[in-house]
């Protein structure tokens, strides 16, 4: 079984550290990980850094530090515009694209997202439900979260992808070039403006059968992570 994941903000230096604080306590108290146990430590950045736990407290573990590795990031890399979707659904979607390997997400509220965020408060679970992933998946690289942006406030670049359920280009098919954005719609779809809006997208989908909101980015990103010889 892979060793388990913590997130800290630099990797340590020396030969001993104390990993404390959220991380710490999720450690020692929830897995309850014991001497001679060992972990990994991740800074998010593609940093990894084995350790062995030296002795176990009340919130925090003793590390023997040991093996550093670094691990590059993806080339070419792959941002999800997500509209924004009702609670459970849009957490699914993130986690499920973390898992999968997407590389950056941007909130989106589209015409049609039923949601509509009014205060910080929606994205920062967004961010959370990303950490909890990227350390269940056992990632070296945190992906960004950005702040959520409205349709006139998005730069699309690169390949540009739009999943639509009337196109009829399958996403098996499109040339890649650079780096790759795929625009996935809420609940309700992607308005008639919308696809106007974006007219260097190509409108592309996933076979014949209609996935939600939730599901259709890690599809997608499945789709594409064989293409691109990730998997």
């Amino acid at each position: 079984m892979s060793l388990p994941l913590f997130l800290v903000p630099d990797l340590p230096v020396g030969d001993q550290w104390r990993l404390d604080g959220p991380e710490g306590h999720h450690a020692a108290n929830v897995q309850r990980l014991s001497p001679g146990e060992a972990l990994l430590l991740c800074d998010g950045r593609g940093g990894l850094l084995t350790a062995v736990v030296a002795a176990a407290h009340k919130g925090a573990l003793d590390l023997e530090l040991g093996e550093r590795s670094a691990v590059a990031a993806h080339d070419p890399q792959i941002t999800v515009v997500q509209g924004i979707a009702k609670g459970e659904r849009a957490e699914l979607a993130v986690q499920l694209m973390t898992e999968l390997g997407v590389d950056r997400i941007v909130p989106w509220q589209a015409a049609r997202s039923i949601a509509r965020w009014k205060d910080a408060k929606p994205v920062e679970r967004w961010r959370s439900t990303v950490r909890e992933a990227v350390k269940q998946s056992r990632r070296a690289w945190l992906p960004e979260v950005t702040d959520a942006r409205t349709t006139k406030q998005l730069s699309l670049t690169g390949t540009v992808l739009l999943l639509h359920e009337e196109a009829s280009v399958p996403l098996s098919t499109v040339p890649l070039a650079g780096d790759i954005t795929l625009v996935v719609g809420p609940e309700g779809g992607i308005a008639p403006e919308e696809l106007a809006a974006f007219p260097a997208a190509v409108p592309v989908r996933l076979g014949r059968e209609i996935l939600r909101t939730s599901t259709a980015g890690a599809a997608a990103l499945a789709a594409l992570s064989v293409r691109l010889g990730r998997w």
